[in-house]
């Protein structure tokens, strides 16, 4: 190969991962066009008992729970919204990163599906979605994205 040739192939290598390295600091979360709700209406869904719906919500963690280990495992914490209603946060920690640095005081930004419960409910599917059926959902904590 031509000291030329080599020159050409350096090039477009270091032009492929300047396209790689811009790529992955533009990387979203894969969202599919969805209704979601924001936290105003997390108070709503619990009045009308309501389940199955995608919900974006900031929230402050009030409490950290053990870990649920029964099948997939979920780390668990309650997050208060604005609105002083509290929910259960289930985060699968088999498909996505556990938040270890979460602490009592932290507000977190979530991506998740919101199901009914008397005690004010749940988000879980805070994760990616394996099988990409189901919007892949996230959690910010800290500046850092755990799905």
């Amino acid at each position: 190969m031509s000291k030329a040739s080599r020159q050409k192939q350096r090039l477009w290598l270091v032009i492929a991962f300047g396209f790689l390295i811009w790529g992955a600091s533009h990387y979203q979360p894969y969202q599919q066009n969805v209704n979601k709700v924001d936290t105003a209406s997390i108070s709503s869904l619990y009045q009308q008992q309501k389940s199955d719906v995608l919900v974006e919500v900031k929230g402050t963690v009030s409490r950290i729970l053990s870990d649920d280990n029964k099948g997939s495992r979920h780390q668990r914490f309650i997050i208060t919204l604005p609105d002083k209603l509290t929910v259960l946060i289930a985060h699968n920690i088999d498909l996505a990163p556990r938040i270890d640095s979460l602490n009592m005081g932290d507000e977190v930004h979530i991506f998740g599906e919101y199901e009914w419960n008397d005690k004010g409910g749940v988000i879980h599917w805070t994760h990616h979605d394996p099988a990409n059926k189901h919007p892949h959902g996230w959690i910010r904590h800290k500046g850092q994205l755990y799905q």
